[in-house]
Order: structure tokens, then C-alpha cells, then sequence
């Protein structure tokens, strides 16, 4: 089985969890012979030893989505750079459809839906339209820009099917584009144990270990600075903690268009002090700083899915997600708290850090319910959805 696959990030220039989680089932596809063609918006900058991987060559200043994190909040248009990219990456799956044989076409989001569009309809393939996220959830649950609405319905209404990384978001597909459930499966995300590099005893957040024996606490969010993932009630959330135990700090590992935001907003409040801002991180220093906290948070308004919390237990940090979020579908051993209710969740950061054995028991669990967690099962269910638009297309 071929697939000519069209996403627009993957490991290492990645900016979200879009790109691992298509590396991820692209590694477990390939397992299971499935031959794949990846084309990005951009030249890879290494080798993928499991399907093929191209892109174009953007001209200096052009938009690449790896590289700069996508906001709804500040477009209400497409600038020409990015039609530009568009347009390029499109040309690009153009080619490659009529150069070569393909079984299905299967896209990422709304980024690929007008190149996956016209390869379908110059090869007459079935097209899977896999949905991370819909502009609703990177608006924050707003409208966001209707361009972006305008090519994100065409793919999903020209898609033979659509595969959505949880329920929620499945739900939301049907809510914002009048799309039919039954059109739509749910595959959600997982993690590979193997692909994630272990810490050593060194950790690159030597304060906080400092503070640490000092009986300090760390709370940590690794993620975008963005309205989606929540931070401003994270903030408020910090300070009410801060006023209950003085000795926690917060670390907000990310980059993202609210970060300016953000610092005034912790100095404004008063806990400038107890809040440490990195910026973008990755490698060693982003995986220390799941292991340099006592509990880990996604306090997102809307998350699709949400890889990083079984990141963290797997670098020995607990979590506290959001209801508001896909991973919690299928990730039990953790605290779940409303995204709006800011005095529970300072209650339940409180409890936590405050009860070693809390921490410990979350962390036991979930390390146990994480090594029953594959990609395994998502490429087996991606495959049954590829054989089905064939024998569909063949009829």
C-alpha cells in the first residue's frame, strides 16, 4: 500500500506536537508495510530511515510553517508570504501525484488541504483529512480567521474520510463544518517509550534543583504561549498557590505570541519572581524540564489531544490536564480540572505538592498506564481506514 502523505512539520523543526505525532504513526505504518511518501513545505534536514521525505525550497523571508507558530488571533487574512508557501507546497503534491503511482492521499490539517484537494482531484485517489486541531480550538474558541475556515471546510467536505485525534475534536468537526459523524473516526494520539531519550543525573535547571533542597516546588508547562493552551488562567491559578505556599515557582517552557503578555501579566500579579519564562526549548533542556517539576500542567482552553502530559510521566512528572482536552480520553491517572475553575485547580496543585505521597501514587500509576500505550493500535486503525476507501473506490 502507497500513501502520499502531506503534513507540514516534522521532527527535529517542529514548533507543536502535530509533527511527532505524525512521525509517530508514519514509524508504525511503515511497520506494517506501508510505503510512504511525506512532503513538506520545506527541505528535510535529515534522513528518515522508514518512508521518504521531500520538500521545496522556500526563497529567504517566505513563511514556513515549521519555523513560526500559526495564530488565529492576529490574521484576519493570509499575508502573501504565506499564500506563497500555500502555493508552493501545492505545486510541489501536484508534481509528485503525477510523477508517481499512490494508493490513498492522506493530509494534516488545514495547511495541506488545498494541495491535498487538487491532487485528489487530478488522481481521482480517496483523500483522509487527519485533524489535529480546528481553527475554533487555535482561536481559543472563538471564530479565528475565516480564510483559514474557508480551506479547512473545503478539505473536510472533499474528504472521502476524516480521522480526528479524540472525541472532542470529532465533535467539533461536526459542530463547526456540519460534517456527518459517521464520516468521521476517532484515532487518538500515543507515545513511543523508545523514541524518547532519557534524562541524566545532571538536570540544566540547576536554581530549581538549588531551590529544590531548599523546599521549593516546581510546577511545569512545556508548550506554546498561545490563547489555546490557558496560561492567563495559569497565571491567575500561580498566584492563589503562591499565596498558599510561597515556596513553589512555575516553569512556562515555550514561546508563543502571548509571552510579553505573560511577563507583565506575572509582574502585574505580583509573582514575577516565582514564575520562570525559557523560551523555546528542545533536546536536553526540554526534557529536564518536565524532570525539574513536581507536578506537570496543561491548563488548555481547548486541546485537541495534548502529547505532553505522557511525556512528563515518562520523565517522572505527574499531571494535571484540563477536562478541556482530548488526552484526557484516554489518560486516567492524572488530575482533571475545568479549564475556567481556577480556585480547583490552585486546590488541587495545593494538595498535590503539598502530599508526597499523592505525587507518588499519580506517578506509580501512571507509569504503569503508560507502558500499555502504543502507536501500534493507532496505524492499525489508520490501515483499516485505507483498506475501507479502497475496497470503497474498487466498488
Amino acid at each position: 500500500m502507497s500513501i502520499l502523505m502531506l503534513g507540514w512539520e516534522l521532527p527535529p523543526n517542529i514548533c507543536g506536537g502535530m509533527g511527532v505525532a505524525c512521525y509517530q504513526l508514519c514509524k508504525a505504518l511503515a511497520k506494517n508495510d506501508v510505503d510512504i511518501e511525506f512532503i513538506l513545505p520545506f527541505q528535510p534536514t535529515k534522513p528518515y530511515g522508514f518512508m521518504r521525505v521531500n520538500g521545496l525550497k522556500v526563497k529567504e523571508g517566505t513563511f514556513v510553517p515549521a519555523f513560526g507558530v500559526y495564530d488565529s488571533r492576529h490574521y484576519s487574512t493570509l499575508s502573501p508570504s504565506m499564500q506563497g508557501s500555500l502555493n508552493s507546497y501545492e505545486e510541489t503534491v501536484i508534481k509528485t501525484i503525477l510523477n508517481k503511482k499512490f494508493d490513498v492521499i492522506h493530509a494534516h490539517d488545514w495547511l495541506t488541504c488545498r494541495a491535498a484537494v487538487a491532487a485528489k482531484k487530478i488522481s481521482n485517489l480517496p483523500l483522509i483529512v487527519h485533524v489535529h486541531s480546528v481553527e475554533s480550538d487555535r482561536s481559543g474558541g472563538n471564530r479565528g480567521n475565516e480564510m483559514v475556515r474557508e480551506i479547512e471546510a473545503l478539505g473536510l467536505m472533499m474528504a472521502d474520510h476524516i480521522i480526528a485525534v479524540s472525541e472532542r475534536t470529532k465533535q467539533s468537526i461536526a459542530r463547526d463544518y456540519a460534517i456527518p459523524l459517521d464520516k468521521i473516526t476517532v484515532v487518538h494520539n500515543s507515545v513511543d517509550l523508545d523514541d524518547l531519550e532519557p534524562v541524566d543525573d545532571d538536570n540544566a535547571y540547576r536554581y530549581l534543583t538549588a531551590m529544590h533542597s531548599r523546599g521549593y516546588k516546581t510546577v511545569t508547562y512545556v508548550g506554546r504561549l498561545t490563547i489555546q493552551k490557558g496560561l492567563t488562567n495559569l497565571l491567575h491559578v500561580a498566584k492563589e498557590v503562591v499565596n498558599r505556599l510561597p515556596k513553589t515557582i512555575f516553569l512556562l517552557v515555550g514561546d508563543g505570541d502571548q509571552r510579553n503578555e505573560l511577563i507583565g501579566m506575572a509582574a502585574d500579579l505580583g509573582i514575577a519572581r516565582n514564575v520562570i519564562f525559557t523560551g523555546f526549548q528542545r533536546g536536553k533542556t526540554w526534557r529536564d524540564a518536565f524532570a525539574a517539576g513536581d507536578l506537570f500542567v496543561m491548563p488548555s482552553v481547548s486541546e485537541p489531544f495534548g502529547l505532553t502530559p505522557l511525556e512528563a510521566i515518562n520523565y517522572g512528572t505527574p499531571s494535571l490536564i484540563t477536562r478541556q482536552s482530548g488526552v484526557s480520553e484516554v489518560f486516567k491517572n492524572c488530575l482533571k480540572v475545568d479549564f475556567w475553575d481556577n480556585i480547583e485547580m490552585a486546590n488541587q496543585i495545593v494538595s498535590a505538592l503539598k502530599s508526597n505521597s499523592i505525587l507518588n501514587e499519580l506517578r506509580n500509576n501512571a507509569t504503569q498506564e503508560l507502558a500499555h500505550l502504543s502507536w501500534d493500535k493507532a496505524a492499525e486503525k489508520t490501515i483499516g481506514l485505507y483498506r475501507q476507501q479502497l475496497t470503497g473506490a474498487a466498488a
